[in-house]
């Protein structure tokens, strides 16, 4: 089987017999039942070859479309002019970069249809012009493909206020043309990672359709459980036989890695398209997406964050607090989820309420290493650090666990935790236990029995043992040990076969380190 892995043009997919999967049903749909539409995705989900799929569809290649959903749809197969712009290979930053970007494609199309060039005209005018000519001369209205709309924006995004507004005014002008050429339309798609809010980029015209959350395409990027069993099941048997375990186990270890993104209150599971191709290709459960790049952008938001991740993940929030973006970099939150480093993990119907968590364990492992890395800045390996820890989680010695902590924490200088008042010191010992609970729980099974402000509890499980951890700031372990018992955290555990730990740590906000430990064994 051929993975079309970095292809993102479907005639070539189809062409040279790599494997696509189906959606053309979804873009029948898309393209008979609305006009204007915006779509926002994490990178490397399949948007530009969702634009190229339309391309094609709009140029009437039928033959390209054989055996596929859509040829049993449509009858016609009407050519339309198209007018695609593709911003991802710009380099935004350099101050000329767009309008010299627009300008090309101007004036090749102003060339294409005959059109003399006038520069005094502003750039939303000519397009008009250029749409109005391409209808009349066809006959058929045009069909208009932004593929990466924000790219300008995000370039520059918290690095040069100047440009960006700059940015921001050149695709304001750009997309103007669509509300003074609304009759010459047949079809218009804007893709991209995140949704401006109404007053940037769109309020030149009438606001497009956003179905980023619309149950209806949910689907329309990327590869659902049902797509994966149907198309790959050869592919997951075979490396199942290359990793030693039985095609069931291969299908959950892709399924923790890679799957977990959820589009709508529909709920409907999707996989990340680029690290499951890369890893059926591979026959290796890696950190593909993650490791082909963080956007610089979030790099350079993420240096500045207010808010820690243990105060922004598993809570709910109304849609407005994280779908409709104003670029503001006190806000972190809408950023994160457009990107793709959160999702939805649950809806709650009665308040309108969407939960927002880690996808999976790639997205999960790669972002708090990060975060790690940067908010701790230990000495000590963090790769073996981890797997050190789950060797003795798996192993039941809780003596190796207090020195892998104790020695861990003891490794991050004194500039990273020092903090000036008890609110701060608090705020740095929940932040720092989350972060390093939360990673070890990419190998483990974990629980985060309460998520308050003022405790950090968790209950990690592994095949043989079960432990309940319970870490206090300048306490004593026996005052932890105590809040496991009078919290009944042990009990819903009372039937199981598994070995069960109580666990009271205590970090010592004078030295930085564990100060006390101390295990209690048995239910």
């Amino acid at each position: 089987m051929k993975y079309p892995i970095g292809i993102q043009s479907f005639e070539q997919i189809v062409e040279d017999g790599y494997i696509y999967i189906d959606k053309t049903d979804l873009v029948y749909r898309l393209t008979h039942e609305g006009k204007i539409y915006f779509l926002s995705r994490p990178r490397r989900f399949g948007k530009s070859l969702l634009v190229s799929t339309l391309k094609n569809y709009y140029q009437g290649h039928k033959e390209l479309f054989k055996g596929l959903a859509i040829e049993k749809l449509e009858k016609e197969w009407n050519v339309h002019p198209i007018f695609h712009v593709d911003f991802n290979g710009g380099n935004f930053t350099n101050a000329s970069e767009l309008e010299g970007a627009l300008k090309e494609y101007m004036e090749r199309w102003e060339k294409e249809y005959g059109l003399a060039t006038n520069e005094d005209l502003g750039i939303g005018f000519r397009f008009r012009d250029v749409l109005e000519a391409a209808h009349k001369q066809t006959g058929r209205r045009a069909v208009v493909l932004i593929d990466e709309y924000d790219k300008p924006i995000l370039d520059v995004l918290d690095m040069d206020s100047t440009l960006e507004d700059r940015h921001r005014n050149v695709l304001k002008a750009f997309y103007s043309a669509f509300k003074v050429a609304d009759a010459h339309l047949q079809f218009v798609l804007l893709t991209g990672v995140t949704k401006f809010s109404q007053v940037s980029v769109f309020s030149g015209f009438n606001q497009p359709k956003d179905i980023s959350m619309d149950a209806r395409y949910e689907t329309l990027c990327g590869i659902t459980q049902e797509e994966l069993d149907s198309y790959f099941a050869g592919p997951i048997a075979e490396m199942a036989a290359t990793n030693q375990c039985t095609p069931e186990e291969m299908r959950q270890s892709l399924k923790l890695q890679y799957d977990g993104y959820h589009f709508s209150k529909k709920m409907t599971d999707i996989y990340n398209p680029f690290s499951l191709l890369n890893a059926l290709d591979s026959t290796d459960v890696r950190n593909y997406w993650f490791s082909s790049g963080t956007p610089t952008y979030l790099i350079r938001l993420l240096a500045h964050f207010k808010e820690n991740m243990n105060e922004l993940t598993g809570k709910y929030y109304p849609p407005e607090e994280f779908i409709d973006y104003k670029a503001d970099v006190e806000r972190p939150l809408p950023m994160i989820y457009q990107s793709g480093y959160l999702t939805i993990k649950d809806y709650d119907m009665r308040r309108n309420r969407f939960l927002l968590d880690f996808p999976n364990n790639e997205v999960k492992n790669g972002f708090l290493t990060a975060l790690v890395a940067s908010y701790l800045q230990p000495k000590k390996q963090l790769s073996n650090w981890i797997d050190d820890v789950v060797d003795a989680l798996e192993a039941g010695e809780t003596d190796s666990l207090c020195t892998l902590f104790t020695a861990f924490l003891a490794s991050i200088p004194y500039t990273m935790r020092r903090k000036e008042n008890e609110t701060e010191k608090e705020r740095y010992f929940q932040y720092t236990f989350y972060l390093i609970m939360r990673l070890i729980s990419v190998y483990t099974a974990y629980v985060e029995k309460v998520q308050s402000q003022r405790r950090v509890d968790c209950i990690v499980e592994t095949p043989q043992y079960i432990y309940i951890f319970e870490f206090k700031l300048d306490g004593t372990a026996d005052e932890a040990l105590k809040q496991i018992e009078d919290k009944g955290y042990a009990r819903e555990y009372a039937t199981d076969f598994r070995k069960l730990f109580r666990i009271g740590a205590v970090f010592s906000s004078e030295t930085g380190t564990i100060g006390e430990w101390k295990t209690i064994t048995g239910k």
